[in-house]
């Protein structure tokens, strides 16, 4: 993508800042008048691509103009192509350096000013009517009180920093929602080796897996051969071969947990958990102030995503919704046990990396969601929604782009 260094309001040169990142704008649009009004989508998990191009379906349909923008801390040509301007967001902790560390991000200036504060100056200039944080939720919420102020409508999962910090510990997750009376998958939280050895003598007749405390994705999740009902004993390979299984024995969980170096170094707060066997569901939600505007739900068998809007499930999700005051664009994670009542795993404070699945049943929840907040539509309502969406079977498939090494200077 040809981008053109804009020069930021502080008069240090192009495309530099005080130190805080830099500013591109594509060719297309530099020759014209930002529009009155924009919508930033700040770094994201993996799914940033995706609704920017949903942004610009959406553009292409309105008669109201705005200015789509993105920001990465990275160069990542294939999320700024769907931006009509973008930024380089601020990197200046250990924290930042933890993925992506295969691409060479362009050569900036070092940040002296936290991203938050970067972004919010620089949304300030561009007309920002409303920002979706992504990945770094909790440093934009403790800050809520400027972007209101700045008229940006801040959207970061909840509205505020302890719904955010209670979202992202899965154990204080599991309290509160037994506080809201919530179906729930139970938890036990173990710091050490003593500590899980008791758990397992205590809850060891019943199916377990583990995970920790905080984290994305499957990151530490294991299932372990606990149960003596069943009798079942995992291969002492079938965790290194069969790895997507996600299944280790409890010795040899129990021992590479003992003499882990990182553990030792770095404690990860761990929780053990009864394994349930029905069908987990992902269910993307547009949401404001704890009210459900719009909701599609998901399930894989295989390789096959199904799509649509399960109201078991969403029995599940709406009160739990409320519970945390989610606002803005969120995913949940449900299973069902045994006796098929369905059981809230988790939420994700961002969206999710499959948010663009929904496309396909006739609902595209980022459209629902910023369509609403732009002012281009009126508020959505659950039922309306659920009306509009056609079942389907969806298959993801691999894309790949060019990546064109740049600097900038």
């Amino acid at each position: 993508m040809d981008n053109q260094i804009n020069n930021n309001s502080n008069g240090n040169g192009p495309g530099t800042g005080t130190g805080t990142g830099t500013g591109t704008e594509n060719t297309s649009t530099s020759n014209r008048q930002i529009n009155p009004s924009a919508v930033w989508l700040a770094e994201g998990q993996s799914s940033q691509r995706d609704m920017l191009a949903s942004l610009q379906a959406l553009k292409a349909q309105s008669n109201t103009p705005f200015t789509i923008i993105a920001s990465h801390r990275h160069d990542r040509p294939e999320i700024f192509e769907f931006a009509d301007k973008i930024y380089y967001e601020p990197s200046n902790t250990v924290a930042d350096s933890d993925e992506y560390l295969d691409i060479e991000p362009p050569t900036l200036p070092t940040a002296t000013i936290p991203r938050w504060q970067f972004v919010l100056e620089q949304a300030k200039q561009d007309k920002v009517k409303v920002l979706l944080t992504g990945r770094n939720g909790i440093d934009y919420e403790a800050h809520r009180e400027v972007f209101s102020t700045a008229s940006i409508r801040l959207l970061t999962g909840a509205t505020s920093v302890g719904a955010l910090e209670s979202i992202d510990d899965k154990f204080a997750f599991m309290q509160q929602c037994h506080q809201h009376g919530i179906p729930v998958a139970d938890a036990w939280r173990f710091d050490n080796t003593a500590e899980l050895k008791a758990l397992l003598v205590k809850h060891g007749h019943q199916p377990l897996c583990v995970k920790p405390v905080t984290g994305i994705f499957a990151q530490g999740f294991w299932r372990l051969d606990s149960s003596k009902e069943t009798g079942e004993h995992y291969d002492s390979f079938e965790h290194l071969y069969f790895t997507e299984e996600k299944k280790i024995s409890t010795a040899q969980f129990i021992s590479a947990y003992t003499n882990s170096q990182m553990i030792h170094e770095r404690p990860i707060p761990m929780l053990l958990m009864p394994y349930l066997a029905g069908q987990e569901y992902s269910i993307d939600v547009v949401c404001e102030y704890g009210e459900v505007l719009a909701a599609v739900t998901r399930y894989k068998t295989g390789k096959i995503q199904h799509i649509g809007y399960e109201q078991s499930v969403m029995d599940v999700v709406i009160p739990l919704i409320k519970a945390f005051g989610c606002d803005g664009i969120v995913s949940v994670q449900t299973k069902a046990d045994d006796d098929g009542q369905h059981r809230a795993l988790e939420i994700n404070s961002r969206p999710s990396g499959g948010i663009d699945y929904t496309t396909h049943s006739g609902v595209d929840l980022t459209q629902v969601g910023f369509g609403y907040w732009l002012g281009l539509t009126d508020k959505p309502k659950l039922a309306d929604i659920v009306q509009q969406i056609i079942p389907c079977q969806v298959r993801s498939v691999m894309v790949s782009v060019k990546i064109e090494e740049q600097s900038i200077e």
